[in-house]
């Protein structure tokens, strides 16, 4: 559809009606998936996956997080009852957002509330950083690392050295009970990047199994997701690919990165 602004103003007031009806479900009901991929595809249609509309929305997870006192024999009820409220809690969340991008669009026009996450200078970022992992740290480590730890400093001096903005061991993301923390994050390219080292055989289905943990962790939060895997030879080539970010790749794509 060719949204207009006046047509997406329409749009995202009906969305705030529907948020109202959803509100008698909860977050595994047919009705509340529609609603929210409804929501989530539009609002990227109109403000990019860069916006801070955008990223707002991806945030709420419209379920509880940590930890609390069950103070009722009741337990299932009081656990139910915790979770819709979490519910209640981000759907009124995600309505205030909608109901920011209504104001943001009512002060612009389409064009200018638009920040796509495929721009040149963004595109040429995640470029700069996945060749620095594939091509420049590799040579700057002579010997064989000791630890994971000696891999993550030797690819900060590479983004230092390239001037890329980043942050290290952040942020830290709850799922599933557990804490989950990126070695690297890149904020502008939506980017996430976990190294791991591999300098035992019975290393390699350990990797494989962390990756996929950290995966379902990482995409709640980011819309890419980079392994650097440092190899001493320990693990298979069967199987292992590289794939270079397109406009094609879905989001939440993870990138492997093999270094022997």
């Amino acid at each position: 559809m060719a949204w207009t602004k006046e047509s997406a103003i329409r749009e995202m007031e009906s969305l705030i009606k529907e948020a109202q009806n959803v509100a008698n479900y909860d977050k595994a009901s047919p009705e509340f998936s529609r609603w929210y991929l409804n929501v989530s595809i539009f609002l990227e249609e109109i403000f990019g996956g860069s916006s801070k509309i955008v990223l707002s929305f991806r945030k709420l997870r419209f379920y509880p997080s940590g930890s609390f006192v069950i103070q009722s024999f009741d337990i299932q009820g009081a656990l139910n009852e915790r979770n819709h409220g979490a519910f209640i809690d981000d759907l009124n969340l995600s309505i205030g957002i909608i109901q920011a991008g209504i104001d943001e669009l009512s002060r612009k026009s389409l064009s200018e509330v638009y920040q796509g996450k495929n721009t040149p200078r963004e595109s040429s970022m995640l470029i700069r950083v996945l060749s620095l992992a594939e091509y420049k740290i590799r040579k700057t480590i002579r010997d064989i690392p000791a630890n994971e730890k000696e891999i993550q400093d030797a690819f900060e001096n590479l983004l230092i050295g390239a001037d890329i903005p980043y942050k290290r061991e952040h942020p830290h993301i709850t799922y599933s009970s557990k804490e989950y923390i990126p070695d690297f994050s890149f904020e502008r390219i939506d980017l996430a990047l976990e190294v791991k080292f591999c300098a035992r055989k019975d290393r390699e289905k350990k990797i494989i199994a962390e990756m996929n943990d950290d995966i379902m962790a990482y995409k709640t939060k980011f819309g890419n997701i980079a392994f650097l895997i440092y190899d001493v030879g320990k693990i298979r080539l069967i199987g292992l690919c590289y794939q270079w970010p397109s406009r094609s790749m879905s989001a939440h794509t993870p990138f492997p990165i093999l270094l022997r």
